[in-house]
């Protein structure tokens, strides 16, 4: 809207507001002013065309020319003469827009709940639920497609109803409150006495799952390293008293040391069977870290530390070696029992990072099965442990310079130090969360980026939880159109398009809207669920997938 103004030979009486708007420039109202205006109007239709409204073509603008000439025409005009003003009429398109509406309190209380919290969270029973508002929703279990739901409006009425009350349901939930702690009570005891009762009597229940883990697999290599690491120290033991060797010493404690660590590894791979509970809801895998750390730290402070206390010792105050030749026959048999150990180990490896498609060098470096590791780098180091206190039990009976042997004690704490050095490296890293390789995070970013639903994703991230188990997580950016087409092949088009046409005021509007938007939002919770079930199926490490909503 266009308009321009000649300027005002004389004052004007009256009132007169200026307005201003763009070119707009006017005085209103005025019983004398004598302007004469020129109007250009253009009126934006729908269609986003102009229409030309007036004396002006559509086409062009008045030129500047044009317009001083018609104010210097006022001025010959008499100042009785009034030229009327051509007014045209003015289309303005109004947007309609749907009052903001305030959700409080009252529009929450019809959020969903399920039967189980309706019956714990208000002291109802489930004969109370029959006589609700059932509602079907999609649920977000693998197990199962569609769980019923009621309003919790109903569900907090009904309560009311029952108990009469906010305050007499408020006692109902402390007595039960106090009724469970003391149900806990009576259970932990009761639980107490069946434990002293198989104790005293022995456990006659079959074989748990717990106890066949170790006829198999890691655990079978962590019993065969328990009962020959056993044997071993009690041979070196006795091989230590009666030649008093600080090299055999060394080599008692070491073994000791590797026997105390697996019976912790063996604890740790028991633990880690357990099933998970709402405390720990990822699982106990990670238990056999945890001993693989406490063991590593157990090998530094019982073997290296002892290896080297003994060592100095006898750097200090050497003394004269009695007889070797026991000794030398028990380091032999140390020497096959635990290359017989390290040889189970070594293939137990192999087998597992074949099955990964990993190296023998990345899967012990990665850590993916701590407790094989542990087996592995304890033997490996007894072989090597053994070799060095047989060379310095040698030099010494060359010799007869007990330094010799006193040496073999420090290289072999210091070995010890070594592999615990790298223990606890390394299963420390696990437990933090490392990421898995880049490679396999890249199949699963292409695997997601491959579907027509998925427009983008960022912030990817996939944590190694241990034991082949993989947490994934990304904030996906879906495509709302694929989605909706997705709900509209679903629909009868018919029927839809029958019901558009019925629609003739806002409010029918609104609530057709929010049918279908409802309706289009449980589409893309199931596209999620979709994704989720694809990434675990086609990657068995996946056990636990977060893809939020962008």
């Amino acid at each position: 809207l266009r308009c321009r103004a000649a300027p005002l030979p004389r004052a004007c009486h009256g009132w007169q507001a200026s307005v201003k708007s763009g070119s707009l420039s006017c005085f209103l109202p005025c019983h004398r002013l004598p302007v004469q205006l020129m109007s250009q109007v253009r009126v934006y239709t729908s269609s986003g065309q102009k229409k030309g409204l007036g004396s002006e073509d559509t086409k062009g603008s008045i030129p500047e020319e044009t317009l001083h000439k018609a104010g210097a025409g006022q001025d010959k005009t008499n100042a009785g003469q009034r030229q009327s003003v051509l007014e045209e009429p003015i289309q303005v398109k109004v947007k309609a827009v749907l009052k903001k509406r305030e959700y409080g309190p009252k529009y929450t209380k019809n959020n969903f709940i399920t039967g189980v919290r309706a019956i714990n969270e208000f002291c109802l029973k489930s004969s109370d639920l029959d006589q609700l508002r059932k509602i079907k929703r999609r649920s977000p279990h693998d197990d199962t497609e569609t769980f019923t739901v009621y309003l919790r409006s109903d569900v907090e009425a009904k309560s009311l109803e029952v108990w009469g009350s906010p305050e007499a349901l408020a006692r109902e939930r402390k007595r039960r409150k106090e009724a469970e702690i003391k149900y806990r009570e009576k259970l932990f005891r009761n639980q107490r006495l069946l434990w002293e009762y198989k104790e005293f009597f022995g456990n006659t229940a079959p074989r748990s799952s717990a106890a066949a883990m170790f006829f198999k697999g890691p655990g079978k290599v962590v019993m065969v390293a328990i009962c020959i690491n056993g044997l071993n120290f009690f041979f070196k033991l006795l091989a230590w008293v009666y030649t008093g060797s600080a090299s055999m010493f060394s080599e008692a404690i070491h073994s000791l040391a590797d026997t105390c660590n697996q019976a912790l590894l063996a604890l740790g791979i028991s633990q880690s069977a357990r099933t998970p509970d709402p405390s720990h809801p990822y699982g106990f895998t990670n238990m056999r870290y945890i001993a693989s750390l406490i063991s590593g730290v157990g090998i530094f402070m019982m073997g290296a530390g002892l290896s080297w206390y003994h060592g100095i010792i006898g750097l200090l105050n050497p003394h004269p070696i009695e007889s070797l030749l026991w000794a030398y026959c028990i380091l032999a048999g140390s020497l096959v029992s635990e290359g017989a150990t390290l040889l189970v180990a070594i293939n137990e490896i192999r087998r597992s990072a074949r099955a990964k498609g990993l190296s023998f060098y990345q899967y012990v470096v990665q850590s993916h099965d701590p407790s094989t590791n542990v087996v592995l780098l304890e033997d490996a180091a007894a072989v090597l442990s053994v070799a060095i206190a047989a060379t310095c039990m040698g030099l010494t009976s060359l010799t007869g310079n007990p330094y010799y042997d006193s040496v073999g004690s420090l290289g072999v704490g210091t070995l010890l130090g070594s592999v615990s050095a790298f223990l606890i490296y390394t299963n420390t890293e696990a437990l933090l969360g490392r990421s898995i390789q880049p490679e396999r995070l890249q199949r699963l970013t292409e695997l997601l980026e491959s579907d027509a639903v998925v427009r983008a994703i960022h912030d990817v991230k996939a944590t190694d939880l241990g034991m082949s188990k993989v947490r994934f997580k990304a904030e996906v950016d879906f495509d709302g159109r694929v989605v909706t087409r997705s709900y509209l092949e679903k629909q009868d088009i018919e029927q839809l398009l029958q019901e558009i046409q019925q629609v003739k005021n806002l409010e029918e509007l609104e609530a057709f809207m929010l049918k279908h938007g409802e309706n289009i939002i449980d589409t893309l919770g199931a596209e999620v669920d979709r994704l989720e079930k694809d990434l675990k199926q086609r990657n068995p490490d996946v056990r636990h997938v977060d893809l939020e909503i962008l």
